[in-house]
C-alpha cells in the first residue's frame, strides 16, 4: 500500500506540473495546442519517477505496475471524478466552459493592451456588458472573457479586472493582464461558466420522478429479469434437449443453433428491424397471409418492449443453451443409470439430478446476466432508440429506455440538449441502484457466505 501511495503521489505530482507549466506557456503562446499539457506530462513523471527512486531503492521492483496505473486513473479514476463534480453542476452542451462562438463580437485592442472596446453592437437581449458576459456582479470582476484573433481558431482566455462604465451600456473591458503581443484580438465573447447548481439537478430528476424516473427503472428491472428467466429457459431447454446422446445429428442443430451468437449484434439486430417494419417486415407480412392485423412493433410502447425481449431472446439464447450442454457434461451417468434402475423416468431424472446439481452452476451466470441485462445499451440503441416516444415524458425517456440510455440521451442525444450534468446526475442514481441490486442479488445467492467459508 505504502509504494501504490508513493505512484499515485508521483503520477499526481506530474500532472499537477505539467497542469501549471502549460497554463504558464499558454500565457506566452496563446496558440499553444491543448495536447501540451501530455507532452509536459511525460518528461516530469520520468524525472519524478527517477527521484523517487533514489529516496526509495526498494521502489524499483513497483515501477511496474506504473503503466496500468496511470490507464486505471486515466480512463477509470478520472471519468469517475468528473462524473461526480458533473452532477452538481450545469454543464452541458451550451455551459461547455468554452467561449460562446454564436455571440463574437468584434472588439479593439488599447495600446497598452489591457482594454479591450466593443466596436460592434451587442445582441438586442444583451443590451450591457455584465448581461451580456453573465457576470455575478455588475463590475464583473474575477470573470473571465474570450479574445479571437482573425484565424478564430484558438480562443484565448482572459480575467477581467473591470468594465467601465460601470452603469448601464458599458463598452469597454480592462483586463488583469496583458495581451500576448503575438496575439492579434479581433473579437470577443463571453465564456459559458460551468457553475455549481448545488443538488438541482438531483431536485430536477426526482420532481418528474413518477413520470420518468419510476416507469424508467421498473422497465430496467423488468427487461433484466424477464430476460435472464425467458433466455435461462430456452437456453435449459434446448441444452437438455441437444445433449442427448441417442438424438441424431445433435451437433448439426448445436452449430445451427449457435449462429445467432456468433453473429455480430450489430448486424443481428438492424436485420430484427427490417423484419418487424410494420409495413414491410416479413413478419407483419406472415401474420397478413394468416388474416391478422399488422402489429405496430416499433410504434407502439408494448409491442416495442416485446420486440426487445424476443430481440434479446435471439441473442442470448445460445449462450445459456452452451452453458447447460456443458454443465450437463460434468454430471456422472451412473447417477442417470441408478435412477433408471430405480424405475425414474425422463422427467423425473431431470427435475430430481438435472435440474439440482445444474443449480450451482446457473446461479453466478443468472446474476451476472441480469447485471449485464440491467446495463444493455446496445440492443435499446440499436433496436428501438428507446421509443417510442410516451406522452407527458420528455424525448430522452421513451418507452423502452433504460437508465443507461436514459442517460446517453440526455448527455448526447440531440433530445436532451447535451446536457451532461443531468446525465451525470442520473449515472449516479444508476450506480447507487445497481449497487443496491447487486448487493440484494448476492445476499440471495449466499456470495458471501460462501466466501467467508
Amino acid at each position: 500500500m505504502i509504494a501504490i501511495g508513493i505512484l499515485t503521489v508521483v503520477m499526481g505530482g506530474a500532472a499537477l506540473g505539467a497542469w501549471l507549466l502549460s497554463g504558464a506557456v499558454a500565457g506566452i503562446w496563446p496558440k499553444a495546442p491543448p495536447y501540451l499539457i501530455l507532452v509536459l506530462f511525460v518528461p516530469l513523471l520520468i524525472a519524478l519517477m527517477l527521484g523517487a527512486l533514489r529516496m526509495f531503492r526498494w521502489m524499483q521492483s513497483w515501477y511496474y505496475i506504473v503503466p496500468a496505473l496511470v490507464f486505471l486513473l486515466a480512463f477509470t479514476a478520472v471519468p469517475i471524478v468528473l462524473t461526480v463534480n458533473y452532477a452538481f453542476t450545469n454543464k452541458s452542451g451550451v455551459n461547455s466552459g468554452a467561449g460562446d462562438t454564436a455571440l463574437k463580437t468584434p472588439v479593439t485592442l488599447s495600446a497598452d493592451r489591457k482594454t479591450i472596446t466593443f466596436s460592434g453592437a451587442l445582441p438586442a437581449d444583451k443590451v450591457n456588458l455584465p448581461t451580456f458576459l453573465q457576470c455575478t456582479e455588475p463590475t464583473c470582476t474575477g470573470e473571465s472573457i474570450v479574445l479571437y484573433d482573425e484565424e478564430g481558431s484558438v480562443p484565448v482566455y482572459y480575467k477581467i479586472a473591470s468594465i467601465s462604465p460601470p452603469g448601464a451600456g458599458p463598452t469597454s473591458v480592462t483586463l488583469l493582464s496583458s495581451v500576448a503581443p503575438s496575439f492579434i484580438v479581433t473579437d470577443a465573447t463571453r465564456l459559458n461558466r460551468i457553475r455549481n447548481v448545488g443538488l438541482e439537478n438531483f431536485r430536477q430528476i426526482f420532481a418528474r420522478a413518477s413520470v420518468e424516473l419510476v416507469p424508467v427503472f421498473i422497465w430496467t428491472i423488468t427487461f433484466a429479469f424477464l430476460t435472464v428467466i425467458i433466455n435461462a429457459v430456452a437456453g435449459l431447454i434446448l441444452g437438455i434437449l441437444l445433449y442427448n446422446p441417442r438424438l441424431k445429428g445433435r451437433n448439426f442443430y448445436r452449430t445451427l443453433l449457435f449462429l445467432p451468437w456468433a453473429i455480430p449484434a450489430v448486424i443481428t439486430v438492424q436485420m430484427w428491424v427490417a423484419l418487424f417494419n410494420q409495413q414491410f417486415g416479413v413478419v407483419n407480412k406472415a401474420l397478413g397471409l394468416l388474416g391478422f392485423a399488422a402489429v405496430p412493433w416499433l410504434g407502439d410502447p408494448l409491442w416495442a418492449k416485446v420486440s426487445v425481449l424476443v430481440v434479446n431472446l435471439w441473442l442470448g439464447f445460445p449462450y445459456m443453451m452452451t452453458a447447460t450442454i456443458s454443465a450437463l457434461a460434468t454430471i456422472s451417468d451412473d447417477l442417470y443409470e441408478a435412477a433408471s434402475i430405480d424405475g425414474a423416468s425422463r422427467w423425473q431424472q431431470i427435475t430430481g439430478i438435472t435440474l439440482p446439481l445444474l443449480r450451482n452452476s446457473f446461479t453466478p451466470i443468472l446474476l451476472s446476466g441480469f447485471a449485464f441485462n440491467f446495463n444493455n445499451f446496445g440492443i435499446i440503441y440499436l433496436l428501438t432508440q428507446g421509443g417510442p416516444p410516451v406522452a407527458g415524458r420528455t424525448s430522452t425517456a421513451g418507452a423502452t429506455d433504460i437508465l443507461l440510455s436514459w442517460g446517453y440521451n440526455t448527455a448526447f442525444g440531440a433530445s436532451g440538449g447535451q446536457n451532461y450534468s443531468l446525465a451525470s446526475a442520473i449515472a449516479l442514481i444508476i450506480f447507487v441502484l445497481t449497487l443496491g441490486i447487486s448487493l440484494i442479488n448476492f445476499k440471495a445467492a449466499g456470495v458471501f457466505e460462501e466466501a467467508r467459508k
